[in-house]
This record gives structure tokens, C-alpha cells and sequence, in this order.
């Protein structure tokens, strides 16, 4: 079984005196009803499980359900044998966006304690947005990601001792070992080719075959597709969803790295609000993850946001190699000089600052130049910039100069990942290795001393 961090968090709330129902929420194929299934059968005498899209696609036995009654009886023909009382028993609605009512039902499920009650769902960005009686105090909502890269590095021998050595470093600016630095090297390489799929994980560690990995990531791509067009068909509604999908790892390797518009549909005028259905469902699907452009970035960042500029990145960073490179990872593992990974480094870093609770935003000034990330320092009050290097340059960043050094913007400390083993400091600049990354959280940084 794949380590992952977020079951801690699951079997915390079933374990505690809270009522609310626990609604995880996230793309699809990221894990999220196998660990549901993990800790509620290691905590519950009785658990009942409820797909409801395997439920559309056959007996349809709670589809046209509207009242709590109706959903009992149910779920007694159901599972009647399985179910007793609230302390001892817990239901898990699985795909709940396919049946929306549900939604608003867990309102009265909570009220009415018959049974305890855990739910999730994909698309759930996209369903909420059109339910108009959203339960707010009677659920927690919980978001989750594929495998980011300390779960990878686990799940690939890595002990969690050793991790917590690592992060020790990371938190006091030390440099790691030759041997240590390698080693992270190489596992963060592998991990832009296999990326955090756990079903790729998986497969990966089961089997190391690049062929095998790829066919299940295509497979992945595919299903995100067929989910597009039934959204489409649904919503009575040619879009062009599967064409942005399609057109983001290609637009990476743009200067800009920015979807240009007037190429959706190759004609000239095209703007953002002419597609914006169709990034809301990229976004809210949890396929891709934005960045905002800010070109005047002060904190907190979220005020400062230009709408209409936005960097997409696909969710996981095996997908896009796999669009890039397809089966031929020497690239990728021999470090080619001739190959730029700039794009493929940029989109793990938004996945792992994505996974760890940050909004995402870049700097964008037309005199000034670009930086790749910016994210609210809290403690401080201010913003900490992050630019990210693939290629031997990476101390050539004058962006990042020009923002550091601007007294407006109140700049403490910034952060350049690159390959580079060396942890140093020149001015205002944290150098660090890219796999660093994986200790960029709110609560590591309270720790991260800024001078």
C-alpha cells in the first residue's frame, strides 16, 4: 500500500467527536476512494460503500432519490445486513457529483445521525458551482492530490526517518551529501516520468517498464477527455475543452508558457472571456492547475490577480512527459544538454506548491520581465518568489533581481531551484536543489528563517 500523507488527516476525523461529514473532493485516478476504503475498514465494524456512477450505469437504485426516507430504504435493500447504528457504522458516497441532490441530503444525514457518512467525489468544482443548496456548516471540505514527490520517494524505499533528516536540512540551509543529492536526483528524475498517478506508481514499481507506464498515463489523458465531452453533451454545449487540453503541453514550450487564444480556434481576436467555460472546467475539474499573472504583487497576493492572464499546467507532471517524450526518457534521465526541461520543472514545482496548499500566482511585468512563482509569505507579510532552473544558467535570473530588489514589493528572501547540490545565499537569493520542493509548505517556511 502507497503512503499517503492525507489518511492521517482522514482517520483523525473519524476518529474525533466531529459530526461534520468529510466531503474529499480531486481529479480523477489521484486515489481518493481506495484510502477512504483503507481506514474506514480498518475503523468500522460495518462500511458501506456507494459508487454512484456504477449505480447510474446499472440498477440506478438510488438515482431518483430526494428525501432521506427514500435513500434508507435504499440503502437497506442495499445493504441492509451491513448496517446498525451511527457509532459503528459508516456509509461512503462514492462519485457523488453524479448524483448532485446528495449534496444538499448531507445536511439532513448529519442531522439526522442515523449513520456516520463520508463522501467524494471528481468534477466536484465543476458540480458545485451549479448546486445551489451547498451544505457549508455541515461538511468539510477536503482537497487531495496524486502523489507528491516525498510520497513517491517512500514509496520508492526511501524511510521516513531519513525524510525527516532531509527536511532538517531544508530547514536550517544545509547542504546534503554527494551520495544523498545523487540519490534525490535520480528518484526526482524518475518522478518526471512516472509522475504521482498512484495506479502509475504502482505500475511503475511493479514492473519499470516505461511502455507500461506510458499506456496507463495515455489512458489517463483519455478518460479526461471522455469526461470533457460528456460535460459538453450534458450542458447541451459544443466547447472546446479537449482542444485546450490538448494545445498546454505544446504552449509550455512557448516563451510565454501562456495558452494563446487566438490559436484555439485559429482565428484572429479571440480573447480570454470568449474560452473562460472552458478554463473554469480545467481548473474547477482539477486537470490542470492556473497560475495567475500579477505584474504589481503585493500581499496578500489574491488582491493583486490579473484574470485574464493564465498559465495552464497539466495536473501531473508524468502526463506531460509522456505528451513530450513519449516512451524515450533518456532525455529526462541522462540530463541532455540539448533537451530544455524548463517547462517540465516549472509544472512539478506548481503541482508540489499546489499539493501544499498554495494559490498559485506569477510575476508578470512587461518592463521588469517574468518570475516563475510567487506565494504569500505569511509570516512576514509579504511575498516570496520562486524561480526555477533546469539548465547549467541558473544563476542568470534578472527578473528575479529586479523583484527582489524593488523596495515597493517588501521582498524578505527568494527562492532559486535548480539542480545544483550547493544550498547558498547571495543577497536576498536562497539557492537550493529542486527536490527541496517537496518542504515548501505554510509550516515548513514558519520554521525557514529569512535574513
Amino acid at each position: 500500500m502507497l503512503y499517503r500523507k492525507i489518511e492521517s488527516y482522514i482517520e483523525e476525523h473519524l476518529r474525533s467527536d466531529s459530526d461534520k461529514i468529510l466531503l474529499l473532493e480531486g481529479a480523477r485516478q489521484i486515489g481518493k476512494s481506495y484510502i477512504i476504503r483503507e481506514v474506514a475498514q480498518r475503523l468500522y465494524v460495518n462500511f458501506v460503500e456507494l459508487n454512484f456512477v456504477e449505480d447510474d450505469e446499472g440498477a440506478k437504485l438510488f438515482k431518483d432519490i430526494h428525501s432521506t426516507n427514500d435513500f434508507y430504504m435504499s440503502l437497506s435493500m442495499f445493504a441492509g445486513e451491513k448496517l446498525d447504528k451511527y457509532e459503528n457504522t459508516l456509509v461512503f458516497l462514492d462519485e457523488i457529483q453524479q448524483y448532485p441532490q446528495y449534496l444538499t441530503l448531507l445536511k439532513f444525514f448529519r442531522q439526522e445521525r442515523r449513520y456516520r457518512f463520508i463522501a467524494s467525489g471528481s468534477l466536484l468544482g465543476v458540480t458545485l458551482r451549479s448546486t445551489t443548496s451547498i451544505p457549508v456548516g455541515s461538511i468539510i471540505r477536503k482537497e487531495m492530490y496524486q502523489l507528491d514527490f516525498e510520497e513517491f520517494i517512500i514509496a520508492n524505499g526511501f524511510g521516513k526517518e531519513a525524510v525527516l533528516l532531509i527536511k532538517e536540512k531544508f530547514e536550517k540551509r544545509e547542504t546534503l551529501s554527494e551520495s544523498y543529492h545523487s540519490k534525490l536526483m535520480d528518484l526526482f528524475r524518475r518522478y518526471l516520468i512516472v509522475g504521482g498517478m498512484p495506479d502509475v506508481v504502482n505500475t511503475y514499481l511493479e514492473t519499470h517498464n516505461v511502455v507500461k507506464v506510458r499506456e496507463l498515463q495515455n489512458s489517463i489523458r483519455g478518460l479526461y477527455a471522455d469526461d470533457a465531452s460528456k460535460y459538453e453533451s450534458n450542458n447541451g454545449k459544443n466547447l472546446l475543452i479537449k482542444r485546450i487540453y490538448d494545445m498546454i503541453p505544446s504552449q509550455m514550450e512557448n516563451k510565454k508558457k501562456r495558452i494563446v487564444f487566438k490559436e484555439v480556434r485559429d482565428k484572429k481576436g479571440d480573447r480570454f472571456d470568449k474560452f473562460q467555460e472552458e478554463f473554469e472546467y480545467l481548473i474547477s475539474s482539477g486537470i490542470s492547475n492556473a497560475v495567475h499573472a500579477i505584474s504589481n504583487p503585493h500581499f496578500p497576493l489574491v488582491e493583486s490577480v490579473q484574470k485574464n492572464l493564465i498559465k495552464l499546467y497539466l495536473n501531473d507532471v508524468g502526463l506531460l512527459t509522456s505528451q513530450l517524450y513519449g516512451r524515450n526518457v533518456n532525455p529526462i534521465l541522462e540530463d541532455e544538454r540539448s533537451i530544455n526541461l524548463g517547462s517540465v520543472y516549472e509544472s512539478v514545482v506548481a503541482q508540489e506548491l499546489k499539493a501544499h496548499g498554495y494559490k498559485l500566482f506569477y510575476y508578470d511585468n512587461r518592463s521588469k520581465g517574468e518570475v516563475d512563482f510567487i506565494i504569500d509569505d505569511y509570516n512576514n507579510s509579504s511575498i516570496l518568489p520562486i524561480e526555477v532552473k533546469s539548465g547549467r544558467d541558473y544563476t542568470i535570473h534578472s527578473a528575479l533581481n529586479k523583484l527582489t530588489s524593488d523596495e515597493e514589493y517588501n521582498v524578505k528572501s527568494a527562492l532559486l531551484l535548480s539542480n545544483e547540490r550547493e544550498v547558498k545565499q547571495n543577497g536576498k537569493i536562497v539557492y537550493m536543489p529542486i527536490y527541496y520542493v517537496m518542504f515548501i509548505g505554510e509550516q515548513n517556511l514558519e520554521d525557514f528563517i529569512f535574513i
